[in-house]
């Protein structure tokens, strides 16, 4: 007899309202495209795991963690959902903990993360345009990635040159940690003047980088680096979790997932 699940894995975070809003609308979402299957979560952050077992009493699950609980409970299939942003480092270490309990579960069926082919990325500017339906031509919308060292960073610039090819010249994408970095996105703004520049994360939840890199008091933070250039500056706290076409869309990569 078969018993199939699904975990939905996740970076994490400690914010709690951030959570509610991107975290678990995203699971609640693929809950209800699967009502037969029991949905689990998992965290890849340790970091994160301990502070909200320290902080607040609350245990997430490791990956590791959570696929022994299904064995435990008697499953036999999975379906995984990451919901990482692009197929970075977060998305490898779970690749390794699933590829390790090979064997173990009848199949493990592994859905992609939100950008990782050239659909997923038309999808998710689609999104944010009708987001962002209101921007006037004297504003420019920027938005906060994480970025990263490994070579799926690339995503990055890519998206960014399929939203101009798109006619979309007020849209720019930055990262903390990757490439374009905010010097770069600083210098090419300038060059078409803005009157008003919006800043929002390109990333899950709303968390500490959108908090405070993005938004904070701090003299680096990419507010004030803006507001230092000139411009009016208006900082949007919404992580992609919250907008619901991209739910839709690990959604639909986990039902190919299933599919397979």
């Amino acid at each position: 007899m078969t018993k199939t699940g699904i975990l939905v894995v996740s970076f994490g975070t400690s914010y709690q309202d951030a959570f509610i809003k991107n975290i678990r609308a995203i699971e609640t979402a693929i809950g209800e495209a699967f009502p037969e299957c029991e949905v689990r979560r998992a965290f890849t952050s340790g970091m994160i795991i301990k502070k909200l077992k320290k902080r607040d009493g609350f245990h997430v699950d490791t990956v590791e963690e959570a696929l022994e609980g299904f064995l435990a409970d008697g499953f036999t299939d999975l379906i995984v959902q990451p919901t990482h942003i692009i197929n970075g480092i977060e998305n490898d270490n779970m690749l390794k903990a699933l590829d390790a309990c090979k064997g173990r579960f009848h199949s493990i069926r592994v859905g992609t993360p939100l950008l990782t082919d050239t659909e997923d990325y038309r999808a998710l500017i689609d999104s944010v345009t009708k987001e962002f339906s209101n921007l006037r031509e004297e504003e420019f919308l920027v938005f906060m990635g994480h970025g990263s060292e490994h070579y799926a960073n690339a995503v990055y610039p890519a998206l960014d040159y399929m939203l101009k090819a798109d006619g979309h010249q007020n849209i720019y994408i930055g990262t903390v940690e990757g490439y374009p970095d905010l010097n770069l996105v600083k210098d090419l703004v300038r060059k078409k003047a803005p009157k008003k520049v919006l800043l929002a994360p390109l990333m899950i939840v709303a968390g500490d980088h959108a908090i405070n890199d993005m938004a904070g008091d701090s003299a680096d933070s990419w507010k004030n680096e803006f507001l230092g250039e000139g411009y009016e500056v208006s900082c949007i706290l919404k992580g992609l979790g919250e907008y619901r076409e991209v739910q839709k869309l690990f959604t639909e990569h986990a039902k190919k997932a299933a599919a397979l």
